[in-house]
């Protein structure tokens, strides 16, 4: 893919620099890791679903953070003397350490989490701010009489 020099738009605006840098970075080749496989799904107008194949990993070895719009998922197996006892003959199952990020839009907040079945279902909402909703506004006319526009 091509590389866009957006400074033009630097030059232009203010307050978009998280956005030109997503955008930037699109055009990067993807040398992201492909472990563990996820999903993500709209289950609703404003809502939303990631689920992630996290077989062999208990609640306590996963840990889920959102700072700044970035949610970050990450797993890690501790051992235990059990673990080191066992002899593989073949081990096809990853239980490799893991971090995923995702970059969550404005007013997304994580709703919960839940490990079901080697699966972990992390629910999103966007919330829009009353503030940003549309509302209308009542037009009054002035001394009691309605304006007309002659025309």
């Amino acid at each position: 893919m091509r590389h866009y020099d957006l400074s033009p738009l630097y030059r232009s605006t203010v307050g978009f620099d998280r956005m030109f840098s997503l955008l930037d970075s699109l055009g990067q080749p993807d040398s992201a890791p492909s472990y563990p496989p996820y999903n993500i799904e709209r289950t609703g107008e404003n809502a939303y679903r990631i689920t992630m194949a996290v077989a062999g990993f208990a609640d306590a070895d996963l840990a889920i953070e959102v700072k700044e719009n970035t949610l970050s998922i990450r797993g890690e197996k501790t051992e235990t003397d059990a673990d080191n006892e066992r002899e593989f003959l073949h081990q096809g199952i990853a239980a490799r350490a893991f971090e995923r990020r995702f970059q969550l839009a404005d007013h997304v907040e994580v709703r919960g989490a839940n490990l079901e079945n080697g699966l972990l279902h992390i629910d999103l909402e966007r919330e829009i701010p009353e503030a940003m909703k549309p509302r209308s506004i009542a037009i009054s006319a002035t001394n009691g009489k309605q304006k007309v526009i002659e025309g």
